[in-house]
């Protein structure tokens, strides 16, 4: 019924001055500052936990300047982020869009941060995606939010959306105790990393803390700031339509809660923070790429384009809907997406496709991977990796050392050969090309340079490699057995969506903006382009543009006339 009028005069069941759909990163960001404003604000989610995809993501933010940073001396010139930006879009995003973000990221930190719960550290030695890019950083932008006990969120932990990342007994890791971990069979650091890890199950136990990390850390803070500032969260309150008046402004939104229709006004605008077409099948057959319609996506289950639909139907024009948060994944048995990230550094390894040749550097960023994957037709591809490897790097969940779970092999994800040639037949690659193709990756190794794809050259390549070897990236791929794993175009979520414009708004394919409808995180059209800045360039944006949105909202309904919620068409 989108497009529905509002009748003067008719009563809603609730009303609030700003209405946010979705309880993502964005979302409580949008919240948190609309009520700072002074507004009256709800967020609705349409699922049964609140946290949305931010929650079982990492839960790095990439906002280059944030106090986090500058706490640490970390201080940027603001030329030099936006020449970053604009070598890294490459002409795909409006300056006005890249200025916005570029200039609301601190301040929009700066408000978060205000609250008790709201603390981070800085993931130091993460380099942004491109360092090698002018304006790039080889120590990296990306924060994290400090640890955190989620039993501090009294009834409402039941609510908390559950992620991948917790360890066995309790045990709880950061980012940066990760990349030391995945080192345990190689460094001293990685030793004494374990040893933490093991003093913190202990302590776990005897404290009987219920401690989170990353993304599920952030989602859990900032709900502790919501219940702060007395903002509402709906849970099982999905939309169902937005509500538009004569003149094509939005008035407000229908949802369905308790299984019943409501219809609730935003005198002063709905933000559209419902994530992507993720796991919409028949939007991923419409626009995405070959090779990559079938879905592999990491994103909350809930997410099959709720927003993007809506907003279309009102008139919002779209914007790279061929594109995604591309991840590199291996699909465990029972059906999680598990994503590599570290994997891809794993140093005696390489990724071939069904030729048995390399086709990128396999450490690149992962959307980078994925791009030079779909652009070749190199699907499926296959992660090669020797004894050597299996004995000193985790992959995909399990442990070095560890031996592959039989229903990896059992379901054709995993393969294991003595020789090289037996491990070809089974993945149907042919023997000789697979055999050359590691013979001159041994040789690169022995060099310590890939001559071919430049493997080990970024500082970003670096970050998860062996440290002990000449080039962390790439070591002789000699000992067998030898594995192969299946590698799927998995994705964190899709890129594309509603146009916005540097305040937020959503825009017509005419080009003005629909009065009273903004939108943030995926479910518009990435800020980023078709590119990646950084560790936690998804929720960094999603952030500031759900700041930027409840400003806008703020400041247009400080200078509308009484009786004019939304003000005009544009």
């Amino acid at each position: 019924m989108s497009g529905s009028e509002q009748e003067t005069g008719q009563a809603w069941e609730a009303e609030y001055d700003f209405v946010v759909v979705g309880s993502g990163g964005g979302g409580m960001a949008a919240a948190l500052t609309a009520a700072d404003a002074g507004l009256s604000v709800l967020i609705v989610e349409k699922g049964k936990k609140f946290g949305g995809s931010t929650a079982i993501s990492g839960g790095g933010i990439w906002i280059p300047n944030n106090p986090t940073l500058q706490a640490k001396g970390h201080d940027d010139s603001r030329e030099s982020i936006r020449r970053y930006l604009d070598l890294l879009t490459e002409g795909r995003v409006s300056a006005a869009r890249l200025d916005a973000y570029v200039d609301n990221g601190p301040p929009a930190m700066e408000l978060l941060c205000r609250s008790r719960w709201m603390v981070f550290d800085w993931t130091k030695g993460y380099a942004d995606y491109h360092p090698e890019l002018e304006g790039g950083r080889p120590l990296g932008r990306s924060i994290e939010a400090k640890p955190f006990d989620t039993r501090k969120l009294g009834e409402d932990e039941q609510y908390q959306r559950p992620n991948n990342l917790k360890g066995p007994l309790g045990l709880w890791i950061t980012a940066k105790d990760y990349r030391d971990l995945a080192m345990v069979k190689r460094t001293w650091r990685g030793r004494r990393a374990s040893i933490v890890a093991a003093w913190r199950v202990s302590s776990n136990v005897v404290r009987r803390r219920h401690m989170a990390t990353g993304g599920r850390a952030l989602a859990a803070r900032m709900r502790m700031a919501l219940k702060d500032a007395g903002i509402p969260l709906w849970l099982r309150t999905p939309m169902t339509d937005l509500v538009l008046d004569d003149t094509g402004a939005v008035r407000g939104v229908e949802v369905s809660r308790e299984g019943a229709p409501m219809r609730i006004g935003a005198r002063h605008g709905v933000l559209l923070a419902t994530g992507g077409f993720d796991h919409n099948q028949e939007l991923r057959e419409q626009y995405l790429p070959e090779g990559a319609r079938p879905d592999y996506s990491a994103g909350a289950r809930e997410l099959v384009g709720d927003g993007i639909l809506l907003g279309q139907q009102a008139g919002a024009a779209l914007d790279l809907m061929d594109d995604a948060w591309w991840m590199p994944s291996v699909r465990h048995p029972a059906g999680a997406v598990i994503p590599l990230v570290s994997e891809r550094c794993i140093p005696p390894s390489v990724i071939v496709d069904s030729a048995g040749q390399r086709f990128t550097n396999e450490s690149a960023p992962y959307v980078n991977f994925v791009h030079d994957q779909l652009a070749g037709g190199h699907v499926p591809a296959w992660f090669v990796m020797d004894a050597k490897a299996r004995s000193r790097y985790p992959f995909a969940q399990i442990l070095p050392g560890m031996p592959v779970p039989q229903d990896f092999y059992d379901a054709g994800i995993a393969f294991r050969a003595d020789t090289l040639a037996g491990l070809a037949e089974q993945i149907g690659a042919p023997a000789d090309a697979l055999a050359a193709t590691v013979q001159r990756f041994n040789g690169f190794a022995r060099a310590g340079v890939d001559a071919d794809y430049g493997r080990g050259d970024s500082a970003y390549d670096r970050y998860y490699g062996d440290p002990t070897l000449k080039n962390p990236n790439i070591d002789v791929l000699d000992k067998g057995p030898f594995y192969a794993f299946r590698i799927e175009v998995g994705d964190l979520g899709t890129k594309g969506g509603l146009v916005t414009d540097e305040r937020s708004r959503v825009l017509r394919t005419d080009g003005g903006a629909i009065p009273g409808l903004y939108a943030t995180g995926n479910t518009s059209a990435s800020v980023m382009g078709n590119e990646y800045a950084g560790p936690g360039a998804t929720i960094g944006p999603s952030i500031v543009f759900g700041y930027i949105a409840a400003r806008d909202a703020a400041a247009q309904a400080a200078t509308r006339p009484a009786g004019d919620p939304v003000g005009q068409p544009a």
